[in-house]
């Protein structure tokens, strides 16, 4: 006869099963950070940039510095519009910021430039000559359809209207990697690094396809290892589902402002309506039409 202390042993087990078999969302900002964006995770974070460049065999950048190592207080974990991003420097001191942003933003074309342009900014000192500002990449991981472009993957230059094989400068490139668009195409597959790493990268692609990736890759293989040490620690399980929570939460915050807007512009276009009807019923009635005739005729021509 089981006991209730035994049924709480049980249950727990049942529980830690569970999060053992459980996948790991890697695009948890959190998580992501962990990841990608301390000292030591060097090998992914380089694969990963070279794969959204798109640089292969000599043309790969071999080395990359990862600029700060951040310290996260319960209070940042949990505020939905902390930035958790990852930034690096390159071997031609090139500047890369990585953000995943899985909230929405009416502005993010906006926000990106924001957070490039302050990257850009600080990196002259006084005194230092413009030509000493270095190239600054952003990619910013998004978990909701934009921009408006076909592909999954799109990247931003300053280029000349009527030219645009001219540059004014390389100085200035952001990258979109769009998980909507990529989920939506359907396909499994590993063509490319890119295409593996977002493979990787999507909690809800088949577990096969994901450890695919990882053994095609050594890169994603790295990343994967790592997950899996972060993932082991109850501190940095806490703060994962803590800002999974939030994100949650604000998602739901911001269907209910969109399902109350709807609801309440409904009831005003009802409103609305009877006003009309109301206004129509009068014209006519002073055009001499008795009270059944109207009702006749708005039957008739209401569809």
């Amino acid at each position: 006869m089981q006991t209730a202390f035994s049924r709480h042993i049980y249950s727990m087990d049942i529980k830690l099963k569970e999060q053992k078999l459980k996948r790991f969302d890697p695009l948890n900002d959190y998580l992501f950070y962990k990841i990608m964006g301390v000292k030591g995770s060097e090998t992914q974070l380089l694969g990963f940039i070279n794969a959204v460049l798109g640089r292969t065999g000599n043309n790969r950048f071999t080395s990359i510095e990862i600029l700060e190592n951040k310290t996260f207080t319960p209070e940042a974990i949990g505020d939905k519009q902390a930035v958790l991003d990852v930034r690096a420097e390159l071997q031609d001191l090139s500047k890369v910021n990585v953000e995943v942003c899985w909230l929405r933003s009416c502005n993010m074309n906006k926000r990106s430039l924001y957070y490039w342009s302050r990257e850009y900014s600080k990196s002259l000192q006084a005194g230092q000559d413009y030509n000493e500002l270095p190239k600054v990449i952003a990619i910013n991981i998004v978990n909701f359809n934009f921009p408006p472009t076909n592909g999954f993957h799109s990247c931003f230059r300053l280029k000349e209207d009527r030219e645009p094989n001219i540059i004014l400068t390389d100085s200035l490139e952001i990258h979109f990697l769009n998980m909507v668009k990529y989920r939506r195409q359907g396909k499994d597959v590993l063509n490319d690094p890119l295409e593996r790493w977002l493979a990787w990268f999507n909690q809800v692609s088949r577990p096969e396809l994901a450890e695919e990736a990882a053994k095609m890759d050594a890169a994603i293989q790295a990343a994967n290892e790592r997950m899996v040490y972060v993932t082991g620690d109850a501190d940095a399980i806490w703060a994962y589902e803590r800002r999974q929570m939030a994100l949650s939460d604000h998602t739901s915050q911001m269907n209910y402002a969109r399902d109350e807007g709807l609801r309440q512009g409904i009831e005003q276009g009802i409103e609305q309506g009877k006003e009309i009807e109301r206004e129509y019923f009068l014209m006519l009635l002073d055009q001499g039409l008795s009270v059944d005739e109207i009702k006749r005729h708005l039957k008739e021509n209401t569809p």
